[in-house]
């Protein structure tokens, strides 16, 4: 997605825009992470904590969040039929991620059950 086949479009500075909004989410999820607490696959550390302060406040997942609001800046930079499957594709590949993750951490910690309850998965105050 971020090597697109074609030209951009006038709506680069909006494009531009997304992906910086996107990359902010994505440093303020590293900040919020304890030291050795980040994995970039779904699997669960054994010595893993809950983290719910900073970003992780407001929404579940805000590492997907952030890779899927810069991959819709591309979108709009590119709004070619490729690239809207290739986002489409995205979006199922990390949903099915963090309903794995979820799974794993509601046997791992039982905070994450009130967790859960109390912030949102993906969209800050929606969903």
């Amino acid at each position: 997605m971020i090597l697109p086949l074609g030209s951009p479009t006038d709506s680069l500075y909006i494009g531009v825009s997304i992906i910086s909004i996107g990359i902010l989410i994505g440093l303020l999820a590293i900040k919020a992470h304890k030291s050795g607490n980040f994995n970039i696959r779904p699997d669960i550390k054994d010595n893993c904590s809950l983290v719910t302060s900073g970003i992780y406040a407001y929404v579940r997942h805000p590492m997907y969040l952030s890779v899927l609001v810069m991959m819709f800046g591309f979108v709009v930079i590119y709004p070619y039929y490729y690239e809207i499957v290739l986002f489409l594709v995205l979006v199922a590949v990390l949903v099915t991620k963090m309903l794995y993750e979820e799974s794993l951490w509601v046997c791992h910690d039982s905070n994450y059950t009130a967790y859960q309850k109390k912030v949102k998965r993906l969209i800050p105050f929606l969903f």
